[in-house]
């Protein structure tokens, strides 16, 4: 195997040749064709030295060790022979991909079956293109932790290319700034469980194990933070395997990501809970009877469904909290969402709604959002509200012009001066502005659970919306428009299904 010391630089365009080598594939035009087969390559590759160490650790202590793979499965075994072009596609067509796909027994196992089962797993259509890969990923070393930090942050640029090249990639794809700010105000702690019922890409679970890698100081932390820490369920296969890869870069060798549709669970029969939730579920999709019937209030939406099954998963205990990325709709919309919200504000403290700006999740939605973010206990007694500005002379952030860490720098340092005010150790003063503002719960309650972010400090003449704002909100609205007309024609075709019976 070619362990060659590279630099950050000399390894970090090597990976990019490799893209650039899948990209000129037929099998892999496509951005997520190639990024999706680069993935499974190196979560093998990466397997591979887990498993040396492994097999090391089991020597040292005298004991026996079952590798993961066996023989000739192992990256060792096959990713480094001399191979025709054409017997290499045999095996990994005819033998590899077979047998991974019957693996099981245990939750690594599983966990690699779940990635390549179910799906037609992406491979060179040229053998030799496939050994030109191969090669640029036996160079990479992944007992170095410089190798390491090398390839997660290409394959960090490639997730975000992902999501801005891709609009179906989109849905499991949230800009990092966005995602930094909800794990910065949630802010979990080592021996807390962490949980994304929707995690696409992991982005919010390797966003939180960085934060908490910060306060390891024991053995015992780090195998905390490796195997009891993080847990996530992706209803897509690829997103699934990005996902992990994603988690194993980033240094999780252990996260619990599991390839199931989250909203299958009948949340009346819940038994297992988290302390911490960070999630940007989808919406705009819907979900059919069978499904709505495990949730106390049946909706087609899909968000709501979400929101429901994530109130439920939080543990019982003081300080469980999550904070998650909501369509505006949400906010406003009445019927099932205001049943859902009442249920919201009486059994969890929804203290802080933050109103983003028309772009955020450009270019593949422009349906306005918020984040919101609540904890036990309840019930809420008041909310502090930011509206999230454009910066001068943009109308709304777009694919040229995202979002970026540094738009958060005001709104985290208000919600700072109002989480030290609703703690009993700062002024209520400091964390009211032209763009911030508290609300009292009765006078939510009184609009009928509406939660949208008004801003009372806006001058007369800013009270008409931009254009892009009038946008967003119409897109929002046809989609309120077609979820209630689905609602309608399911219970129609209901109702036709009992008279003809």
């Amino acid at each position: 195997m070619n362990n060659r010391p590279q630099t950050r630089e000399t390894l970090a365009n090597e990976i990019w040749r490799a893209c650039d080598i899948l990209r000129r594939d037929n099998n892999c035009g496509g951005v997520m064709e190639y990024v999706e087969h680069l993935s499974w390559l190196l979560f093998l590759r990466f397997l591979d030295a887990q498993e040396e160490e492994w097999e090391a650790q089991a020597q040292l202590a005298g004991r026996s060790y079952r590798p993961v793979l066996e023989p000739p499965y192992r990256w060792r075994d096959w990713a480094t022979k001399d191979w025709p072009a054409d017997d290499l596609l045999g095996f990994v067509h005819g033998k590899l991909i077979p047998y991974l796909q019957t693996l099981g027994g245990d939750p690594l196992r599983d966990t690699i079956r779940g990635v390549f089962a179910e799906r037609n797993v992406i491979v060179c259509a040229s053998g030799y293109n496939l050994k030109d890969v191969l090669s640029i990923i036996n160079g990479i070393d992944f007992h170095s932790q410089d190798d390491i930090f090398t390839v997660s942050q290409v394959y960090e640029e490639l997730l975000r290319r992902l999501g801005s090249e891709n609009r179906l990639a989109g849905e499991f794809y949230t800009p990092r700034p966005v995602v930094r700010f909800i794990v910065e105000l949630v802010n979990p702690q080592i021996g807390e469980t962490v949980y994304d019922p929707a995690c696409g890409t992991c982005g919010f679970l390797a966003e939180a194990y960085l934060w908490m890698k910060r306060q390891e100081k024991t053995v015992e932390d780090h195998k905390t933070l490796q195997e009891r820490t993080f847990f996530g369920q992706e209803k897509k296969p690829i997103p699934a395997l990005l996902g992990l890869m994603n988690m194993v870069l980033h240094g999780v060798t252990a996260p619990r990501i599991l390839r199931k549709n989250t909203l299958e669970e009948n949340i009346r029969q819940v038994t297992e809970r988290y302390d911490v939730i960070m999630t940007n579920p989808p919406f705009g999709g819907t979900e059919g009877y069978h499904i709505q019937q495990n949730f106390p209030v049946r909706s087609q939406a899909t968000e709501l469904l979400f929101l429901q099954h994530i109130m439920k998963k939080l543990k019982p205990r003081d300080g469980a909290r999550c904070g998650m990325v909501v369509p505006e709709g949400t906010l406003f919309r009445g019927g099932a969402f205001a049943e859902v919200k009442r249920a919201l504000l009486e059994e969890f403290n929804l203290h802080t709604i933050v109103s983003l700006p028309p772009g955020t999740f450009a270019p593949y939605s422009d349906v306005k959002t918020a984040l919101i973010f609540f904890e036990r206990p309840g019930p809420t007694k008041e909310i502090w509200y930011y509206e999230l500005p454009l910066p001068e002379g943009l109308k709304k952030f777009s694919k040229g012009s995202p979002i970026q860490d540094e738009h958060f720098a005001e709104a985290r340092r208000l919600w700072r001066a109002w989480d030290a005010y609703r703690k009993g150790r700062g002024p209520r003063e400091a964390c009211l502005s032209e763009r911030s503002w508290i609300v009292p719960v009765e006078e939510v309650k009184a609009r009928g659970y509406d939660l949208t972010a008004r801003n009372p400090n806006r001058k007369e003449t800013e009270v008409l919306p931009s254009p892009a704002e009038i946008v967003a909100g119409l897109l929002e609205r046809e989609r309120e428009i077609l979820s209630i007309v689905e609602e309608l024609d399911e219970l129609l075709g209901n109702n036709k299904e009992v008279t003809e019976a």
